[in-house]
């Protein structure tokens, strides 16, 4: 188990990192976290709705993404409440004390998928989440050192070294867990280190011989590396510094499968600024409106942060808005939610961009498709799109008549009259090269040349293991 000093510490990194490097050496290697709360999700090859994350592990474990590699998920609405998802269906929404008391109940179906796991697999990463060392959330713990010791798994701390401090967040996290979970950690591993390795052994020497435990490598900084983020936005991380096609996207308080976005941050000549509360958006090509899991709040945060009054002067300068999922629902006339699915029951008007309603419902629509994009504008109406649905609405209205996407299920997506507006319950729509190239040329850009986010992904898995295997004494590892 990869358990970490903090958040961010990266262990999702280690343990794709390690995942692919057992993978390429030809062992049965899959993932495992027993509790995400992200807003990023996938649909798995079983059909249920799990963690980003570990989809992204499974494929560099060399595996499609099931149930079992993400048993609980936990989708925060509010400050308050989280949709709580067991082996890939919503359960109910709960308020954090009421998890508290459901906790034993996520455990036995965290045990279950374990179980299955290792039955299957040579070896099972396991990914703990947040620190072990958090005092308030030690009872009943599902997510850490409550499930290593159920299952008697080792553990292996990660510590960045990046944010200062490397040395007390290991010993710090040390003295704040039992001695029985002290003894289950059989070493660490210090990541996102730059500079001199010989600057940094006395501290690891000392490191060795305060704690009794092994230091199993160090990880470099690796600049540029990409892999989908778990939940965070990487709103600093512009790849291209020529790029002169702006892309917009608001970075809205509940927002969800902001990773949508990540195909278009990796195209060259695109410059993909996300925008926060407070923050002045200038001219653009492109707004994208992404998903949410409160929409009507954010629906709301749109206006409270003068986003109406943008998107309309975006349209008479001739600019283009795409809405996904929850932004697609935005851009209707009404959205409205009569039970209460995501918030308390009621409804709000959308941006009426599109002549559309949608109506919150409590069944949620989860399978991965693909199809071809049929928007009126694009270079290539046959471009071949694929992704995911992940979605509780249901939307009607007379612009459905003309589709931004044709899937194997059916049409789907809505455009306005004048092709300027448009939306879908598609995710995924940037991730292959052709169908973005297409996108971007519905968007204005022409003859753009595209990267397929798979491909990237791949070199990125590579890039990873290679870095792994050089830092760290992998057959040292429990």
């Amino acid at each position: 188990m990869i358990q970490g000093t903090a958040t961010d510490a990266g262990k999702s990194t280690l343990v794709a990192g390690l995942g692919r490097a057992w993978y390429r050496r030809g062992v049965s290697v899959a993932p495992f976290k027993p509790q995400n709360m992200a807003l990023n999700s996938a649909v798995s090859c079983d059909g249920g709705e799990i963690a980003r994350a570990q989809a992204v592990q499974a494929a560099a474990c060399g595996l499609a993404p099931t149930i079992d590699m993400s048993p609980v998920l936990l989708k925060p609405s509010s400050d308050r409440n989280a949709q709580v998802i067991i082996h890939g269906k919503a359960v109910a929404g709960m308020s954090a004390s009421d998890y508290h008391h459901y906790k034993p109940t996520a455990m036995a179906a965290v045990r279950a998928s374990h179980a299955r796991l290792i039955s299957q697999y040579e070896r099972v990463l396991v990914e703990g989440a947040g620190s072990p060392a958090e005092i308030n959330l030690r009872e009943n713990d599902i997510a850490n050192m409550g499930f290593a010791e159920a299952v008697d798994c080792p553990v292996v701390l990660v510590a960045d070294i990046d944010k200062g401090g490397v040395f007390a967040q290991i010993v710090g996290t040390l003295a704040l867990v039992s001695e029985s979970e002290r003894a289950r950690i059989a070493g660490f591993v210090i990541n996102r280190f730059r500079g001199d390795i010989a600057l940094l052994e006395p501290g690891l020497e000392w490191l060795e011989r305060e704690t009794g435990k092994p230091v199993f490598g160090v990880l470099p900084w690796l600049d540029g590396l990409y892999l989908e983020a778990e939940d965070a936005i990487a709103r600093d991380q512009r790849l291209d510094e020529d790029a002169r096609f702006v892309v917009q996207v608001p970075a809205l308080p509940r927002i969800s499968n902001h990773t949508d976005l990540d195909a278009l941050r990796l195209q060259p000549g695109v410059d993909l600024q996300w925008v926060g509360p407070g923050q002045r958006p200038g001219g653009a090509d492109l707004i994208v409106l992404p998903g949410s899991k409160n929409v009507r709040a954010d629906r709301q945060w749109l206006t409270a942060n003068g986003w109406d009054s943008h998107i309309a002067r975006h349209l008479r300068y001739g600019g283009r808005v795409l809405g996904i999922c929850g932004g697609y629902q935005m851009l209707g006339r009404v959205i409205d939610d009569p039970y209460g699915v995501e918030d308390t029951p009621g409804s709000v008007e959308g941006l009426g961009l599109l002549d559309i309603t949608t109506e919150i419902r409590p069944e949620k629509h989860l399978e991965n498709v693909a199809g071809r994009l049929v928007a009126a504008g694009a270079s290539d109406t046959h471009a071949a799109v694929a992704g995911y649905r992940i979605h509780c609405g249901v939307t009607q209205g007379a612009d459905r008549v003309r589709p931004f996407v044709e899937l194997e299920t059916g049409a789907d997506g809505a455009t306005s009259a004048d092709g300027q507006v448009a939306g879908t319950y598609l995710h995924g729509l940037f991730d292959s090269a052709a169908g973005c190239a297409a996108l971007l040329a519905w968007a204005g850009l022409q003859n753009a040349v595209t990267e397929d986010v798979a491909d990237v992904r791949e070199r990125q898995f590579e890039r990873l293991a290679d870095a792994v295997e050089a830092a760290i004494d992998i057959e040292a590892l429990p």
